[in-house]
């Protein structure tokens, strides 16, 4: 690609998404769990996206905190993601309403009464969804835009490429789409907007930025990977999940239902200390998860305390005994710029591919 020059950097791609959410690009950085905290979503911001507060293993004054710490940090719009299935999710919508956050994202669809309630106070609702039926549903129900993940993403994900799922939900829905799943440049950006798309969503590829928190021979790990060292597993919480090929992953897939078990009580212990949610909470909400699948006690398990997974390696950079999620993208990474980099590489990528397009003639 081209080098960046002050007219490229100036550059930007107006859409419904940037007009909805007052962004100056289509971009999102999206809310993962440990990694997406008021550094990384404040100098995301910054930079013209909309970065994204991951609350889901906050408690309510550690989610106040952060919001507090992010508005001091950047006077750009950002959002906060919400668990809808989280037993204090109408306690956080609160915390995001009283705080005045511009945005609420969902990893699973809100209800109509959750979206209405948020709607009313003025905060744009935006839930992932991995299906066109999903997005017919929340749209439906009166969200303002959706964010659809294809099968390249990282995280809980689903079987279908994004470059089937996005043009699919484009024509199901009349409402801003934003693609995730496979996006790290600007020529994603441009594909995903000739799909019909207002914008595209990153992970990964925010991951892997100096504003960051995640150690850095985590990144390296990261960095490391080729595309074929990303894997989707359900050895985890049952469910797919994409993430780094490790040792951890494939015990884990090898192992017996006893030593499973173990291992998922140990873990959400853990959880159970840092979150404070007592036992009754977290296996309702590791059922909650279960998205009508036939788990064993320890998925079940597995899949409430997930989030001490992450941790282990996001955190504290223990790549032995976490999981790290990511995206097929990870494969084609190779850089760690900061986010004001990153956001202005994309966007003159972008500005370089529309104007070098052949032309009939």
């Amino acid at each position: 690609m081209s080098e960046v020059g002050p007219a490229q950097a100036a550059f930007t791609i107006p859409t419904a998404f940037t007009e909805l959410t007052g962004v100056r690009h289509p971009i999102v950085q999206t809310g993962m769990g440990w990694v997406a905290g008021p550094r990384l979503v404040s100098a995301a911001a910054n930079a013209g996206a909309l970065g994204i507060l991951a609350s889901a293993t906050m408690t309510l004054d550690q989610l106040r905190v952060a919001v507090r710490e992010v508005k001091s940090r950047t006077d750009r719009p950002f959002g906060v993601n919400l668990r809808a299935d989280a037993g204090d999710a109408r306690e956080r919508v609160e915390v995001i309403v009283a705080e005045g956050v511009k945005v609420a994202s969902f990893a699973l669809a809100p209800s109509r009464e959750l979206i209405a309630e948020l709607k009313d106070a003025g905060v744009v609702v935006i839930p992932s969804i991995g299906a066109r039926r999903h997005a017919e549903k929340v749209a439906a129900w009166g969200a303002d835009a959706v964010i659809v993940q294809g099968g390249e993403g990282g995280g809980h994900t689903g079987d279908v490429a994004t470059s089937v799922l996005l043009p699919q939900v484009v024509d199901a829905v009349d409402i801003p789409v934003v693609g995730a799943g496979g996006f790290h440049d600007g020529r994603g950006l441009v594909a995903a907007l000739a799909y019909g798309a207002a914008g595209i969503a990153m992970g990964t590829r925010f991951l892997l930025t100096s504003d960051s928190t995640v150690p850095d021979a985590v990144k390296a790990k990261y960095l490391a990977a080729s595309v074929k060292d990303v894997t989707v597993t359900t050895a985890v919480d049952g469910l797919p999940h994409r993430m780094l090929r490790t040792d951890l992953v494939d015990s884990l897939e090898s192992s017996g239902r006893t030593r499973a078990l173990l291992h998922a009580v140990r873990r959400a212990a853990g959880f159970k200390k840092l979150s404070g949610l007592a036992w009754s909470q977290m296996v309702r909400d590791g059922l909650a998860m279960k998205h009508g699948k036939d788990l064993s006690w320890s998925q079940v398990l597995l899949a409430a305390n997930t989030p001490m997974l992450l941790k282990a390696s996001m955190v504290e950079g223990r790549t032995d005994l976490g999981v790290m999620a990511s995206g097929q993208v990870a494969g084609l990474i190779e850089d760690l710029p900061s986010c004001e980099e990153l956001v202005t590489r994309v966007m003159a990528e972008a500005r370089h591919v529309l104007t070098t397009l052949p032309t009939a003639g």
